[in-house]
């Protein structure tokens, strides 16, 4: 109870400092103190102490706000250098949501998204080995015919033993994924990577946590 009075005796100071500050506006710029004009700074009054008790209140209970405003065109660039063969693949989900983030909040027509391969995810890019990643093709068609731009470093190729030809056709060569990254960073496109890690559910949190039971 003595935190609340202090704040609303905060409030009130702070409410009739504006109020006086309102008169003084209305004073210098000529107004004369009318009927009319002593309603209006009442009524200016109220609006304020609303704001005022609103930021008073809030607390960690009020829910938070969502901004659905519309984004402006954007260009992006997904640098991968996985681990294993198959992390590429989880990272598509990264582009994937970007893509229907774009579609749905964005300017799809005006939006491109680069990806520069260069880690060992390569393997499963490879044409070599769709005995051994099967569905990988199909992934990376289905990117490409989305507008996104695959591109896999030859320098990386090279040292994991293959050639620049070695690869599926919906995916382009480029002499070094250093150089390739720098240009794209150089056009204004922004540098992204998709980190992968389990998802943890609120529920499984709760399940962990003693202090959400």
């Amino acid at each position: 109870m003595a935190e609340e009075k202090e704040a609303q005796a905060g409030d009130s100071g702070a409410l009739k400092e504006a109020v006086a500050n309102i008169r003084i506006f209305q004073s210098n710029l000529g107004f004369p103190t009318t009927e009319e004009n002593t309603i209006n700074t009442r009524f200016v009054s109220l609006a304020l102490a609303a704001v005022l008790s609103t930021a008073a209140w809030a607390g960690p209970q009020d829910p938070s706000s969502f901004d659905g405003a519309r984004y402006a065109p954007q260009k992006a660039l997904y640098d991968f250098n996985f681990a294993k063969p198959l992390e590429g693949k989880a990272a598509f989900g990264y582009v994937k949501n970007h893509l229907r983030a774009i579609k749905e909040y964005g300017d799809a027509a005006k939006s491109h998204i680069v990806i520069v391969a260069h880690g060992n995810e390569l393997h499963a890019f490879s044409r070599l080995n769709r005995a051994a990643y099967p569905d990988m093709y199909e992934e990376l068609k289905a990117l490409k015919d989305a507008g996104v731009t695959i591109r896999v470093c030859s320098n990386a190729a090279r040292s994991r033993g293959y050639k620049p030809d070695e690869f599926y056709d919906v995916v382009t060569v480029v002499p070094a994924a250093v150089i390739d990254i720098a240009k794209w960073q150089n056009e204004g496109y922004s540098y992204m990577y998709a980190e992968g890690f389990p998802r943890l559910t609120r529920e499984e949190l709760v399940k962990q946590t003693v202090e959400l039971q």
